[in-house]
């Protein structure tokens, strides 16, 4: 069995939690997940198995969209609602929505974030949590990340009672986003404290919410040997790769991940890696060789069978 499987991640699960269930279920060891959703966030996880795990950076690679909440009034030291409260700005007034929307605004395109200390980004050789856990200080980091779209999708509420202010948004971001961060970012444009207070993820690796199973579902169509109906082709992890298809002589060339001249491919200008196909199946990924002018090289050779 090989592919990519689009689960639907439950709340209060890892996402190794998933890999280790769904090993059980499918009864293979061969299962990688694409990209670490923290256990308070439920949505989308690509799990690959079998060869689809070669196409794994891949879809991490691809953008991720989210629906969440941003709450004002307060932050915590996960920033997420999960945390324990560190500091508190009361919103004694309601906020413009017209500065809401600019605070937003100012966090679209290329920004620099510093990870949470509740993260998994190693420093030292050390996850960030593992300092965190310990009380130990250490300096962050900092990382790009990409925003390719940031809307608020409710009007802002305030809440009078509790002088705090939420609402509800969309974010289309990069590999390596931290939405939560993004939050704190967004209170600390308005000047307050801020966190994510709840978040789903719609969309990654390619594939919606709609495409998705969940662990039971799996479990259920596995028990009835329907397999088919929850596993994607390897090739869907590379659809955005340019596509070439190779003769069987080009095939037999290609399938022991020969360098190769960018002659090789007739009436094909390669400027970007290349995925190359044999009979509707990807075999590799060609790229320019790096220090031979005019040459190509595999970047990752998928099957050579």
């Amino acid at each position: 069995m090989e592919g990519i499987i689009p689960v639907w991640k439950p709340r209060g699960m890892t996402s190794h939690d998933c890999v280790f269930k769904l090993r059980k279920i499918l009864k293979m060891k061969k299962v990688g997940h694409s990209g670490t959703l923290d256990p308070d966030v439920d949505g989308v996880l690509p799990i690959c198995i079998g060869k689809g795990t070669k196409v794994i950076e891949y879809i991490q690679d691809s953008n991720k969209i989210y629906m969440g909440e941003i709450t004002l009034g307060f932050s915590t030291e996960t920033e997420d609602a999960s945390g324990e409260i560190v500091e508190r700005t009361p919103i004694t007034s309601e906020i413009e929505t017209e500065m809401v929307d600019e605070a937003m605004r100012q966090l679209v395109g290329e920004i620099t974030q510093i990870p949470p200390m509740y993260s998994a980004v190693k420093v030292n050789g050390k996850r960030l949590y593992e300092y965190a856990r310990n009380d130990e200080e250490v300096e962050r980091p900092q990382r790009k990340a990409m925003i390719y779209s940031y809307e608020r999708t409710t009007l802002p509420e305030y809440d009078k009672e509790n002088q705090l202010m939420k609402w509800e948004f969309t974010v289309d971001c990069g590999k390596g986003t931290y939405v939560r961060t993004l939050a704190v970012d967004t209170g600390k444009n308005l000047n307050v404290a801020s966190h994510m207070s709840n978040l789903t993820r719609i969309k990654s690796g390619g594939f919606t919410k709609e495409e998705c199973f969940t662990l039971e579902e799996i479990a259920l169509l596995m028990d009835l040997e329907r397999e088919s109906e929850f596993l994607y082709p390897v090739e869907r992890g590379v659809k955005d790769f340019p596509k070439v298809e190779l003769t069987k002589e080009m095939y037999q060339v290609i399938r022991n991940g020969s360098v190769v001249p960018t002659s090789f491919f007739e009436n094909i200008v390669v400027t970007e890696p290349i995925a190359l196909f044999y009979q509707e199946k990807v075999v590799s990924i060609y790229g320019e060789h790096p220090y031979k002018e005019g040459m190509l090289k595999p970047i990752k050779v998928l099957r050579n069978d």
